[in-house]
């Protein structure tokens, strides 16, 4: 006889996974710790096989925990789907989205307003990571779509929307301090624009020194207004006080970066619509004209 998994249990796994912790998925979703530990072992027993394993003080996904959650999303959205279209539910699912902080301006407020006109009882999760990780979160299916930065002509999976020069940014009232090294204001490590920034420096045997680094791009704009430092970025989202310095102070050329669009193989229908309305306002309100 087929298995047929309690839709209960994969919801709580789901929301597990999202919130990191079994005990706060309890509280999210009314139950008992003790229940939800009962659903865990029920579904192992379905499953044939360990989902999730000990690490620390909490539990973590096997390799077959990981597949299962990624189903187990498509399922639970699909279960309310087709909840909401009978009237039994007021919710279509969660849908999860990924960006770059250089697009919480204009590209996420667009695409949010278009697609809750289709889904206005949809819930929306939206997220802002490194970059390597919102990809590896498409790839587990625990982002349903997300705009990526990749290396001009790398091979590597989605969809390319455009391609944007990299600049060296300033303040407008930044003024170099002699002949001291690049001061550099950069995210953490890996980035794509910090890996550029010292490749460039370094090919041009020019000395560098970190000045700030941060996870935050409002903190790299403050830096740059403290006139801490000079910054690499795409033209895209500068604020008004912040110039493009290529050429000036004997900085070397940049390459271009391109912007790709991940689709989760796991995507809900909404999930979907979601990925297409974002392509549609990346392509109008990115992509150099």
């Amino acid at each position: 006889m087929k298995t047929s998994f309690d839709i209960d249990s994969l919801r709580a796994i789901v929301v597990g996974a999202d919130l990191g912790s079994f005990s706060r998925a309890a509280v999210q979703l009314g139950r008992s710790q003790s229940a939800i530990s009962m659903q865990l072992k029920k579904l192992e027993g379905q499953a044939g096989a360990q989902l999730f394993a000990r690490k620390g003080r909490g539990l973590v996904p096997t390799a077959a925990g990981e597949a299962l959650i990624a189903y187990a999303r498509k399922i639970v959205d699909l279960n309310d789907e087709a909840a909401l279209a009978l009237g039994a539910a007021t919710n279509t699912g969660v849908v999860r989205l990924g960006l770059p902080q250089d697009f919480f301006e204009d590209v996420m407020p667009a695409t949010l307003t278009a697609f809750s006109s289709r889904h206005p009882t949809a819930q929306v999760d939206i997220r802002a990571g490194q970059n390597h990780k919102l990809a590896e979160e498409v790839t587990a299916g625990r982002l349903d779509g997300a705009i990526v930065y990749f290396d001009e002509g790398s091979a590597g999976e989605g969809e390319l929307l455009c391609t944007l020069p990299m600049r060296w940014l300033a303040h407008e009232s930044f003024k170099p301090a002699g002949a001291k090294p690049v001061p550099l204001v950069m995210f953490d490590h890996p980035c794509l624009f910090r890996k550029a920034a010292l490749s460039a420096l370094d090919r041009a045997r020019l000395p560098w020194r970190a000045a700030v680094t941060t996870p935050s791009l409002s903190y790299v704009w403050a830096a740059l207004r403290s006139k801490l430092g000079i910054a690499v970025r795409t033209a895209h989202g500068v604020p008004e006080d912040m110039v493009c310095v290529d050429g000036r102070f004997g900085l070397p050329h940049l390459p271009p970066i391109e912007i790709r669009l991940l689709t989760s193989q796991t995507a809900s229908s909404a999930a979907e619509d979601m990925c297409g309305i974002l392509r549609g306002e990346a392509n109008r309100l990115i992509a150099p004209t």
